[in-house]
């Protein structure tokens, strides 16, 4: 699997640096002008070290690059974390920059495209741009972390985080989940105390 990941200047850093590193197969990495400001001021990261953890990493000014065309095979762009700001950029259909182009190409191809907002408070206008996005295929995950998996550091409850966040992008299932065990044929206790189904 081919995976581009766009890192923009939301706080947050750390969810698209953890994402770069825990998702499978060929991870290509796109820093807007302010995504190098913040990774920089949040966690004393280049773009130089970026490079290490994943297959490449591209200028976003860089339209010449092979990732800003359609017909080259990468199957899936994560934007995380993804301001308010870029956000109204993909949602317009603008594609000046490589990140905004990569977004165009997942919408117009039908490639899986996740949005991970980082923003809070939300303007309406905000709202209806995510909303245009999920109307169009793509899936808008905000960056709200989770805690019913009982996270005992900030390290986990990121890994938590991203961990769904892989999911969204390939498919594939978590290792955990809420009440696992609850679901009948699930992990080995099919009917035995579940809530519903054959064991009720």
């Amino acid at each position: 699997m081919r995976t581009v990941v766009i890192l923009t200047g939301a706080s947050g850093s750390v969810f698209g640096v953890e994402l770069l590193k825990r998702l499978p197969g060929e991870r290509f990495c796109i820093l807007t002008k302010w995504a190098k400001v913040v990774l920089k001021e949040e966690m004393g990261l280049t773009a130089r070290d970026v490079e290490s953890f994943c297959d490449g990493v591209f200028p976003d000014e860089d339209l010449a690059s092979p990732l800003s065309s359609g017909s080259n095979p990468w199957d899936a762009v994560a934007v995380m974390p993804g301001s308010a700001s870029f956000l109204a950029k993909v949602a317009c259909g603008l594609g000046d920059t490589l990140s905004a182009r990569v977004c165009h190409i997942a919408l117009k191809e039908r490639r899986r495209l996740v949005f991970g907002l980082r923003e809070s408070p939300l303007t309406g206008i905000a709202l209806e741009n995510a909303a245009r996005l999920s109307r169009e295929g793509a899936v808008v995950m905000p960056v709200s972390p989770f805690f019913y998996l009982k996270p005992d550091s900030i390290e986990r409850l990121v890994g938590d985080f991203v961990d769904r966040a892989v999911q969204s992008v390939t498919g594939a299932p978590l290792d955990e989940g809420w009440r696992r065990d609850a679901l009948p044929g699930d992990g080995g206790s099919a009917g035995g105390s579940g809530t519903g189904g054959d064991g009720k």
